[in-house]
């Protein structure tokens, strides 16, 4: 694991960088797609940026909330880069209604939008999954496994790279999907809840550090299971909607030549 990367006197927080890596890459693939889903460039990144500089204030005012005491006395604290001062709830819940906000005043189409920016969520779990890596968070339990890896005094199952490994085979699931264009709107990001959801679920089952609830029922597998249902429950409501994407004019000219041969 390495958390700190030493560039001469320079001293780069990896966790962090990985982070900033999953988001440049995964705006790059996006800005690709989004026009194919009838987004502009200009509001795919006005939409991510308002979505990301909301998450960062409501995360930071969110950890103030939970924890005051660690910034009364030291004020300046407020302004500290150190990712382990957010709450990630309070961030999710702050860039989810600023994102809203922003596509309802600009008019944009709710699936179509979310489709867009399946590619962009994609790649950043994988950068979520190599900033994990990096730091030594999300470790496994303890095994006797051969491929167990040593960490924090014990070996254990490396579920940084089981993370890793899911990561990219969602990826590469969702691009065979894309070129599914007869599919109705929203039909790619429910892919990645699903998907999501379910690698959720099974990485769960070797975690070390999962939070616990009443009778032991791990919170992670509670919350991957209701993505799972509510993917599921909108795959039934958009299953009855007419094919919105556009199909391609060759495709199309094929259609008609075969109808009138």
């Amino acid at each position: 694991m390495l958390p700190v990367l030493q560039i001469g006197p320079l001293a780069l927080q990896t966790p962090g960088l990985m982070y900033l890596l999953g988001l440049w890459f995964g705006l790059s693939f996006a800005e690709k797609f989004a026009p194919k889903r009838g987004l502009t460039v200009d509001k795919l990144y006005n939409l991510v940026f308002t979505g990301l500089m909301a998450g960062i204030l409501g995360a930071r005012l969110g950890y103030v909330f939970l924890y005051p005491e660690a910034f009364l006395a030291a004020p300046l604290s407020l302004f500290s880069l150190n990712p382990g001062l957010l709450d990630p709830f309070s961030g999710f819940a702050a860039a989810l209604l600023a994102s809203l906000v922003y596509g309802r005043r600009q008019k944009l189409e709710f699936w179509a939008t979310l489709d867009a920016l399946t590619p962009l969520l994609a790649v950043f779990m994988i950068g979520v999954a190599l900033a994990h890596i990096a730091s030594g968070e999300a470790f496994g339990a303890a095994t006797s496994l051969p491929w167990g890896i040593d960490l924090w005094g014990a070996k254990r199952h490396p579920t940084q790279f089981y993370e890793l490994a899911g990561a990219i085979i969602i990826l590469v699931a969702l691009g065979l999907r894309s070129k599914d264009t007869s599919a109705p709107q929203g039909t790619l990001f429910l892919t990645l809840i699903a998907l999501t959801a379910g690698t959720r679920l099974f990485l769960e089952a070797f975690r070390g550090d999962s939070a616990l609830l009443l009778g032991g029922i791990r919170a992670a597998q509670l919350v991957a299971w209701l993505a799972l249902a509510a993917a599921l429950w909108g795959y039934e409501r958009i299953s009855h909607q007419l094919p919105k994407n556009p199909i391609p004019s060759d495709e199309a000219d094929q259609r008609i030549t075969r109808k009138t041969d």
